[in-house]
């Protein structure tokens, strides 16, 4: 029996022809690309041909465990789906958690490829034994929820329940906004990979595998995972949750800043989740408002308060952990209405169906966030579709007769209801924007582009680039853009990799803010050894949440040489991590992608400048930045673009 992490095999499905196989891999693709994401790129950049449709028979959709899931390390649940993103039209990738990961690998593979499009709606079923594409008539058309109670029902052997990822309606009406559900509500969301599971005519996966995975030095595992876990029972005393927003207040008149040790964030997730954060981000100027034309001063403490920490902690009645997980982020929640249970909403939901709206009216934030899970639809992009339509409105470029007799004024909930009912049904003027902002573009003009606020054709998360430059470089210069998982100044603080990896900038315990919006080759570094470290993450199925607690305390190197016997080097890993970075760059530019385009707007880049609020006078130097980054992995600084040399010595490693 292999001892080595990962299972050594890969299943490849053809919806057009109905032929499933397995492939077995050699140990050195693992070696070179590792799992997750790195495997991803390496199985679309070589397979997915010049030119194809994202929405077509060519595109490759995949789903990967990390190269650590079921190994025995924590935090390493995660599982990546992949494939060319219909959003962007270059390289798309999504995240998520819950409990399916594993059980790609207990079904024997380090990955499931899809590839054509099925004449009639199906969902694929895998087991020990099985391997076989089902119709799928029965569940088409329901949500991502009732779809996943019934094919739980309906395919449960031996007394195994088993595990479904399923699109809702918004990917069989394959809005570019659409993302893939399991476990009841975990989405993952972005670069609309949901509208490529709907145009392939795929309802779901259904997985109940039984095999083993074992890691290569099971005891080494084991004690890693005990020293992380004791950091991680750590729990001190904390605020309360209005007393947050004091705390962002205090971080917003300081001219200092204090180097972020994560286990302080850790703290807060475990005592409310990503919540926490839904008063103290726009008091220190964190959360962009009002369509990134706002500030603290329109959505202050009297106007967030609504739906501070404390009003989602007592509506949760159990803590949430997605495999492998030793902090419970998650939480089920119980209210009366149309959906009496919930998964807890995530601060990206709260702030962009809320203060990116002018939406004070929490209970319209608890039914959206059902509602969206329900169709599978990102509610960051959803957000930022409704924000633009309000601005739109009041700008008068659109009128009562344009959005269906709906008054889009700001914080008007029952409008932004109705609308995001429309967007998800793809009716009347949800039509217009259940592609993104983008799109809807496109479909309005009259300079509403002003408006619209992307990166490449990706809406950005609800954390303020002028408040922390690194997430306007990130935003920016990513294979995906207008991610906001990727890396940011903040993150860099917390992950401490310095400590670990050698030759990359430290940061001292105390600066001076402005200090972060330095064009220098400092901060291009930081940058680069954010990609490089998150690409890890994402390549092992890790968890940005326990990444944040230390590279000292989560320690991901050491996890990947107990699971592989690899013998590897903190700064051989990054390295790896750099050509699979590389490599997603060479995605893009493949498919015509032309790098410096997806550059995040300029009003989230604080040109004009804002006048009041946190972020007053701010403005990001982007162009500079992105040319420092681009040269830290060897592309050209102008274009964007991996150079010639850069790319041969890729091939020649190969």
């Amino acid at each position: 029996m292999m001892r080595k992490g990962y299972m050594g095999k890969i299943l490849m499905v053809n919806l057009t022809t109905g032929d499933i196989h397995e492939e077995t891999l050699p140990d050195t693709v693992y070696r070179k690309y590792l799992g997750g994401m790195g495997l991803g790129a390496h199985i679309l950049y070589n397979r997915i041909p010049k030119g194809a449709d994202p929405l077509g028979p060519d595109n490759i959709l995949g789903f990967l465990p990390g190269l650590l899931t079921g190994t025995g390390s924590l935090f390493t649940g995660r599982w990546m789906v992949v494939g060319k993103s219909p959003l962007t039209g270059g390289w798309g990738d999504a995240n998520c958690g819950g409990t399916f990961s594993p059980e790609i690998k207990h079904c024997g593979y380090d990955g499931i490829f899809v590839s054509g499009i099925s004449p009639k709606p199906v969902y694929l079923y895998v087991d020990d034994y099985t391997k076989e594409l089902r119709d799928a008539s029965e569940v088409w058309g329901m949500d991502a929820v009732e779809t996943e109670e019934y094919l739980e029902k309906h395919s449960k052997k031996s007394g195994k329940k088993p595990k479904v990822v399923c699109i809702g309606p918004s990917g069989e009406n394959i809005s570019l906004i659409s993302g893939i559900s399991t476990d009841k509500g975990r989405m993952a969301a972005r670069s609309g990979l949901g509208a490529v599971m709907g145009s392939k005519k795929l309802k779901a996966i259904v997985l109940s595998g039984q095999k083993r995975i074992r890691p290569h030095n099971h005891d080494e595992m084991k004690r890693i995972s005990k020293i992380c876990n004791a950091w991680v029972r750590f729990q001190p005393p904390f605020v309360t949750g209005p007393m947050t927003a004091f705390v962002g207040a205090l971080l917003r008149i300081m001219p200092t800043v204090l180097t972020q040790d994560g286990m302080l964030y850790k703290i807060l997730l475990k005592k409310w989740g990503t919540v926490s954060m839904n008063q103290m981000s726009p008091e220190m100027g964190d959360a962009p408002i009002k369509n990134w034309k706002g500030s603290s001063k329109d959505w202050g403490i009297r106007k967030s308060y609504s739906s501070n920490p404390d009003v989602f902690k007592k509506c949760e009645t159990v803590k949430f952990h997605c495999y492998s997980c030793p902090l419970g982020c998650g939480g089920i929640c119980t209210m009366e209405g149309k959906y009496s249970h919930t998964h807890k909403p995530e601060y990206e939901t709260v702030l962009s169906l809320g203060g990116f709206c002018m939406n004070d009216d929490v209970e319209s934030i608890f039914y959206l966030n059902e509602l969206l899970n329900r169709a599978g639809m990102d509610t960051i992009s959803a957000g930022h579709a409704v924000a633009f339509a309000i601005e739109c409105y009041e700008e008068g470029i659109i009128t009562k007769n344009d959005t269906d007799g709906l008054e889009l004024t700001w914080g008007n909930s029952k409008a932004i209801i109705a609308l995001i009912e429309k967007m998800v049904k793809r009716e009347g003027f949800g039509h217009v924007l259940a592609d993104g902002v983008k799109q809807a573009v496109l479909r309005i003009g009259k300079g509403s582009e002003a408006f619209a606020i992307h990166a490449g054709g990706q809406e950005p998360a609800m954390h303020d680039s002028r408040n922390d430059p690194g997430f306007a470089l990130h935003y920016s210069v990513e294979p995906t853009p207008g991610r906001h998982t990727l890396g940011s100044h903040l993150y860099y603080e917390m992950f401490q990799l310095w400590k670990v990896v050698k030759d990359i900038p430290k940061i001292p315990p105390m600066y001076l803010k402005g200090s972060k919006y330095k064009n220098n080759e400092k901060q291009a570094a930081i940058g680069a050894a954010n990609s490089r470290f998150m690409t890890l993450v994402n390549s092992t199925g890790a968890c940005m949440f326990g990444a944040f607690i230390g590279a000292k305390r989560f320690r991901l190197f050491d996890w990947m040489n107990a699971a592989t016997g690899w013998e590897l080097g903190p700064n051989q890993y990054m390295d790896l991590a750099g050509d699979i970075h590389t490599l997603k760059q060479a995605f893009n530019v493949k498919h015509g992608i032309e790098p410096k385009d997806c550059k995040i707007s300029e009003r989230a880049l604080g040109r004009p400048v804002q006048n009041q609020g946190a972020n007053k006078g701010r403005s990001i130097d982007i162009e500079e930045m992105m040319a420092h980054y681009w040269e830290e992995f060897g592309w050209d600084s102008i274009t964007g673009k991996p150079t010639r040399e850069t790319l041969e010595k890729l091939t020649a490693q190969a």
